[in-house]
């Protein structure tokens, strides 16, 4: 049991993978607080024209599915890494682990 615990701690995947766990937590907070004033910009945009902005819907579905992604990715769900290290748009396309 300890010497699988010592293997673990050693190995340097493990801790790549902790790193870049740690850059899109903190990269994950930046775009909830973007997606915030997107929201509000929404709602503003609704206020003033009665209806809501097509640009802005589309950026805020694109953020929601980067969103989504970095939770992938923070969870274990996925070893594929968010952007920039794969394609914006690759969410869809995700193999998730069979449970």
């Amino acid at each position: 049991m300890d010497e699988q615990i010592n293997y673990n701690l050693t190995q340097l995947a493990t801790w790549k993978r902790i790193f870049f766990m740690l850059v899109f937590a903190a990269i994950g907070s930046l775009v909830r607080m973007t997606l915030w004033f997107v929201i509000l910009l929404q709602v503003a945009s609704t206020l003033l024209t009665g209806k809501a902005n097509s640009n802005i819907l589309s950026f805020g579905r694109s953020l929601s599915a980067y969103t989504y992604h970095i939770l992938l990715f923070l969870t274990f769900n996925t070893e594929t890494r968010p952007f920039p290290f794969s394609e914006w748009n690759i969410t869809a396309e995700l193999q998730l682990p069979k449970e």
